[in-house]
């Protein structure tokens, strides 16, 4: 029996307030990360989320101080609650898409943010959507990951916002700062924190290459000569192939990963 994640403290820097949105796609809710430098007043919040059940009014009465709100991605179930939060605590909102920030500048790669001491790297990881990014946090040589990477099981690559070879490329960046010494573990936006970051992202890129071998026989066991994402019988199709032994409430979630399989395999993409 998987064991229920309730969020907590990580590290001398971390902590996890676990948003009320349980669901399939949400796994136990939204991790809201809020981050600070040992000593220090003001905090970064990470990924603020739903509007549900109190959790902007539990945000401003826990977190003292704010200097920033951070977004991985755009999806409410992360953003919903972020600009009434930073009106809130007088900060900014920055994240990696324009339309998401307000009273201060969208991210950029390899930006470093510093609030009174405490320092995160943003790392750029396309795929599950095309604004998805990563922020590395050296001094616990943790990586928060958003949806890229997952607690639990592994995260939609939703066609066509999210597209699949990007994906591939973000989690062998991932990896490369693990094999770099940068990263120990991985702070994702749901579920569980991971203490095996290089054996998560290992499994994660097996994955995807078993799901693709997967795909590829199913057109041809459906005798599909092209793959096509916009296709929706295909894709439906390849979903009852491939996901046959899925219970069938994730079978909506299935096909937007299909369809982002599909376009990659019609792009003439390699196997990963």
């Amino acid at each position: 029996m998987t064991e229920a994640w309730a969020g907590g403290s990580f590290g001398a820097r971390g902590a996890c307030l676990l948003a009320p949105n349980p669901g399939l796609m949400t796994l136990d809710g939204t991790n809201t990360w809020v981050l600070r430098e040992p000593g220090a007043t003001r905090s970064v919040v990470v990924d603020p989320g739903p509007v549900q059940d109190g959790h902007l009014d539990r945000l401003v009465e826990t977190t003292g101080d704010v200097a920033l709100v951070l977004l991985t991605h755009h999806h409410l179930d992360h953003s919903e609650v972020a600009r009434d939060l930073a009106q809130r605590k007088g900060c900014a909102v920055r994240a990696l898409d324009p339309a998401y920030c307000s009273g201060a500048d969208p991210l950029t790669d390899d930006e470093v943010l510093e609030v009174d001491g405490l320092q995160l790297r943003v790392v750029a990881t396309p795929g599950h959507t095309a604004d998805s990014i990563s922020l590395l946090l050296p001094a616990e040589r943790a990586l928060l990951s958003g949806d890229m990477v997952l607690g639990r099981g592994t995260t939609v690559v939703a066609h066509p916002d999210g597209r699949l070879g990007a994906y591939l490329a973000s989690v062998e960046r991932m990896r490369s700062l693990v094999l770099a010494g940068e990263v120990d573990t991985i702070w994702p936006a749901h579920g569980p924190v991971l203490d095996d970051a290089a054996g998560v992202l290992e499994d994660y890129l097996a994955h995807r290459r078993q799901r693709l071998d997967q795909v590829r026989a199913a057109l041809v066991g459906l005798g599909v000569d092209r793959p096509d994402p916009e296709d929706e019988h295909q894709s439906r199709q390849v979903v009852e192939v491939v996901y046959a032994d899925v219970d069938e409430s994730l079978w909506g979630a299935a096909e937007w990963s299909v369809r982002a399989q599909l376009a990659y395999l019609a792009e003439g993409s390699p196997a990963g």
